[in-house]
């Protein structure tokens, strides 16, 4: 059960106690604005500390990529100081209420420079290791505390169905099972390391038809709560404190509205005694007048909304929607009540201002210990999918070129979220750890990179070299414009997330990765036709349909989105540790056929099964 339910132990029901008498006892003290503006969460680029202040915030975001300063721990800690400063202070209008800073904190901190880049979801999916889930859970918990943030909106509970989905790479799997397997352990890691967790998004987000973001889920229910519903029980069950709606429909009718869903399902069925949060903008298309629409969203049971530029006509708005008895003060009381609970059972009252926090100020934030973690979490991502003529594990001592896109190019191995919303290319950007090229260098003094701008080699010869290792890939992208679909009615692909499926420009038309990039089949068979045995390392947020590409490599590895520690894919490459990694949804090959299906994967020659 949830932490804030009845059915739990004795001493438990103490401190829930003792958290209900404090929540209480604030919420009768707070007028109606003060109470809209612990529901109300602008962006940080939108709301200045004395707005927080003036009009009661009760929390700020950071959207991807928006970042204060120089993007350095110091600058975030610097920021919410001023932000948790401008909350605590109480006079005759204003209670002291510290404010609850969020990120999208999803493989990592990583929307700051230097942070540890774990590998995304779908990698970790196939590494099946739910200990390992909760010690980055852990680490991930330090270094948003390091950057004086509270607060990430993670785990990502999807079950992605359709690898055409352009957030696949957010979801662990396509087996609800294994997601579920996952959730309690990725909360508890962030939770008892001192960050408060957001399952998101509910529910159905993975499901929709032909994987459009933001799309329709289009399900009976039973199959909402087999496939959907299900991963979020462990995570209810471990104590996650914030649920994030999702900007996709069930059958027709926006999760943003849907009252059954939230109130009467997750709150009332499941027993969840947090909080509810929206997505970005998510209430805007719920009515015209937006009033209706923060009306609409309340009603169904959203505590706190999610209103980046539109925070100041959320507030009016809602106001005005109670003051004519559309939404009951008995329903913002709940909203209220469920903010303030996570706040005071969190901890949040009780700690010190950011600037003088123990772990805050970059302590651990990016440190060796962490980068293990994750270089452990490479290592166990990778699934080999072919090795004829056993080519792997290459000798350390052998002459090795290194080529392909996404072989010298930490930002590309890191995928969206990464610095930027729709991630970045490029070394200059992630800063600490090594490129899937620096992996090798590091182990193989016989290994050289052709092209890059590094050391070039022409291998015209094949006894020039006795492999070569070809990275290609996908570039990084988020959300929408990872989709593959036709392209829609086009709005700019900006920070600014447009509520409404299909409205971002699409990564493609099709998963065949030749079509998506042709130049990585040419350097493939380029080299495949020269003699020289080739390994291909694919970098993707998901399946891809590589059966060219696989018919001219003697070895091919799935490799998914490693993250910042690339030096993981030599660990594995060269033998010191072997492929365990397993297929986390089916491999899709040419037609409608599945060329690998779910759990499939190579372990290297004379391995124990």
């Amino acid at each position: 059960m949830n932490r804030f339910t009845s059915a739990r132990p004795a001493s438990a029901t103490v401190v829930a106690s003792n958290v209900e008498r404090r929540v209480l006892a604030l919420l009768a003290r707070m007028t109606l604005d003060q109470k809209i503006g612990q529901m109300t969460q602008p962006e940080r680029l939108h709301v200045t500390p004395a707005q927080v202040k003036r009009h009661h915030i009760g929390s700020v975001l950071s959207g991807g990529g928006s970042c204060p300063g120089d993007n350095r721990p110091a600058d975030w800690v610097a920021m919410n100081d001023a932000y948790w400063a401008a909350s605590m202070e109480e006079d005759a209008d204003h209670l002291a209420i510290p404010i609850l800073y969020g990120v999208d904190a999803i493989h990592g901190n990583a929307n700051v420079r230097g942070a540890t880049v774990f590998p995304h979801n779908i990698g970790l999916g196939a590494a099946r290791d739910p200990g390992l889930v909760e010690r980055i859970g852990r680490a991930t918990a330090r270094e948003v505390r390091a950057a004086g943030v509270d607060w990430t909106f993670a785990p990502t509970l999807a079950v992605a169905g359709d690898p055409r989905w352009g957030r696949t790479y957010e979801s662990y799997s396509e087996d609800p099972r294994l997601v579920g397997g996952y959730a309690g352990r990725i909360v508890r890691g962030l939770q008892e390391g001192g960050v408060v967790a957001c399952a998101k998004h509910w529910v159905g987000d993975g499901g929709t038809r032909g994987g459009v973001d933001q799309g329709d889920t289009v399900v009976d229910e039973a199959e909402l709560r087999r496939v959907h519903i299900a991963p979020y029980v462990p995570a209810l069950e471990t104590g996650a404190l914030t649920v994030m709606v999702s900007l996709s429909s069930w059958n027709g009718e926006q999760c943003h509205a849907h009252r059954y869903l939230i109130r009467d399902v997750l709150k009332g069925e499941m027993g969840f005694g947090g909080f509810v949060l929206s997505d970005w903008n998510g209430v805007d298309p719920l009515a015209d007048d937006f009033g209706e629409a923060a009306a609409a969203a309340v009603n169904a049971g959203i505590d706190m909304v999610m209103v980046p530029e539109r925070w100041r006509e959320f507030i009016a708005g809602l106001r005005a929607q109670v003051e004519r008895g559309v939404v009951p003060v008995g329903r913002i009381d709940d909203a209220v009540a469920r903010i303030l609970r996570v706040k005071v059972a969190s901890g949040l009252f009780e700690r010190a201002r950011p600037a003088e926090r123990r772990g805050s100020n970059g302590v651990g934030f990016g440190s060796h210990e962490h980068r293990a973690v994750a270089r452990e979490a490479v290592r166990k991502s990778l699934v080999l999918l072919r090795n004829e003529g056993a080519v792997l594990p290459l000798d350390k001592g052998a002459r090795v070129l290194v080529t392909g896109p996404a072989a010298h190019d930490r930002g590309r191995q890191c995928g969206g979220f990464t610095v930027e919303w729709q991630g970045v290319t490029g070394n200059e950007a992630i800063v600490g750890g090594t490129s899937i090229w620096e992996g090798i260098r590091a182990v193989a003094p016989g290994a050289v990179l052709w092209g890059g701008g590094a050391r070039a080699a022409e291998p015209s010869d094949a006894r020039e070299f006795d492999a070569a290792v070809v990275v290609i890939g996908e570039r990084p992208y988020a959300e929408g414009m990872g989709d593959i679909r036709e392209l829609g009615p086009v709005r700019p692909g900006t920070n600014h997330l447009p509520a409404g499926p299909g409205v971002l420009r699409p990564y493609g038309r099709t998963l065949e990765l030749a079509s998506l990039h042709p130049e990585a089949v040419r350097t493939v068979r380029g080299l495949a036709e020269r003699g020289i045995p080739v390994v291909t390392v694919l970098v993707s947020g998901r399946p891809l349909v590589a059966d060219a590409e696989m018919a001219a490599s003697s070895a091919f590895v799935a490799a998914w989105l490693p993250g910042s520690e690339g030096a993981g894919v030599a660990d594995v490459l060269f033998g010191d540790h072997d492929f365990v990694g397993r297929l986390p949804m089916g491999w899709p090959g040419g037609g409608d056929d599945v060329l690998f299906p779910r759990g499939y994967g190579l372990q290297l020659p004379g391995s124990e099964v």
